[in-house]
This record gives structure tokens, sequence and C-alpha cells, in this order.
């Protein structure tokens, strides 16, 4: 076998993290983005900035911060301890919360532009023919705004497999529970088998590559659409 029990198990607990953050993101990013591309509030700036933040702040500062109010002192910890769930820091479910937290401008960014990208006439156009606002949301934006759905779906996912700096932080680094990809790689690295570690990050790389690859032939496709 090329790659260990220990990797494997690594891979499958990063796949499932990636997949459950992309799916909470797209729910929660979903009216985030329809709000900031088509309020004229004045909150939507800062609002903008809070969302764009984690692109600049380092990721451990994020885990840090994270750690503690995940921890049986912070105010996520007490409420997940009143309910009887205990501490959430070094366990999957603080991993989740860390990687919504850290991924959130990926998923929100993609939506927000391709909102803004279908404009107030379509939503017009529905309220002439009597749609609800909700109704026209579901029927006409969304289906408008597929692309942006597709490349936050990537993004997110893509993003969420590569984290090191926030799930270290927040989750540690324990096997079967918080011992994702990246971690298992800064392991293997530690422990100098470099030859599992070469099989580890060159998948990485070749997923990364794949994801830039489809995530440029989709913008030629739209700008060929266009024309």
């Amino acid at each position: 076998m090329v790659l260990s029990s220990e990797a494997l198990q690594a891979i499958g607990l990063t796949l499932r993290l990636a997949g459950l953050t992309t799916l909470i993101l797209l729910i929660l990013s979903t009216p985030l983005a329809w709000w900031l591309a088509t309020s004229g509030s004045r909150w939507r700036a800062p609002v903008n900035a809070l969302v764009t933040l984690p692109l600049v702040l380092p990721p451990t500062v994020i885990g840090f911060y994270l750690l503690l109010a995940l921890g049986p002192h912070g105010w996520l910890g007490q409420v997940s301890a009143s309910l009887g769930l205990g501490s959430l820091s070094f366990t999957f479910a603080g991993l989740v919360i860390g990687s919504i937290f850290f991924s959130l401008p990926f998923a929100v960014q993609p939506l927000q532009y391709a909102f803004e990208t279908v404009g107030k006439r379509p939503m017009e156009v529905a309220a002439t023919l009597r749609a609800s606002p909700w109704v026209a949301f579901f029927t006409v934006a969304l289906p408008l705004a597929r692309p942006g759905f597709v490349t936050a779906v990537i993004l997110v996912f893509a993003h969420t497999v590569g984290e090191f700096g926030v799930v270290l932080m927040i989750g540690g680094n324990i096997p079967g529970q918080t011992r994702v990809v990246s971690t298992q790689l800064y392991g293997l690295v530690e422990a100098m088998q470099y030859q599992q570690a070469h099989w580890l990050a060159g998948g990485m790389v070749a997923f990364s590559f794949a994801v830039l690859l489809f995530l440029t032939l989709l913008k030629r496709n739209k700008a060929q659409k266009l024309l």
C-alpha cells in the first residue's frame, strides 16, 4: 500500500470536513451574499470587510480566538457545555466551526459577484408578473447565479482541504478525530517519513492543480457564452 492506513484515515476525515463545511456555508452564505449584493445599508461596508477578514488575517490568529471561544471558558464552549455537548475544542465539531469561519469569504464573494451580475432587471420583470420576492429569488436569481454557486462550492471545498493553521490550533492532531491531510503531512515530515509525505503532498498538488484548471475552463466557457 502506497499510503498508510493513518494517511487514508486523514484523507477520509478531510473529505468529510470539506463536504460538511461546503454544505453549511452554501446555506449560510446565500442570504448573506444576496444582502451584500442588493442592500444599500450603511452596514454593508463593515459587514463586507468582516466577511473578507479571513483573507488577510494569519490562520493562527483566527485559530487562537476560535480556540478561546470554543474552550470551556469561551462563550461557544459554555453554550455547548450547557447543552450537554462538552467543550468543542479539539473535536471534529470544532474543526467544522473553524472551517466555516476561515472559508466564509470563499463562499460569499463568488455568490455576491454572481448576484451583482444578475442585476435588478430580472427581479423587476418577475415583480411585474406578480411574483413575490421569495418566488422571484428562488426561480430567477438563484438559477441565473448558478456559475457563482459552482465556483463557491469548488473554492470552499478546496480551501478546506488545504487548511492547516486553523485546524491545528483548534483541533490539534488527534488520529481519527481531528487529524486531517495537512496535519498528517506535518506529522510525517516531523517523523522524517518522507516517502509517505511525498505521496500525500503530491496528491495535494495534483488536487490543487485540477481545481485551478477547472475554474479556468469554467471562466473561459462563461466568457465564450457572453460573446
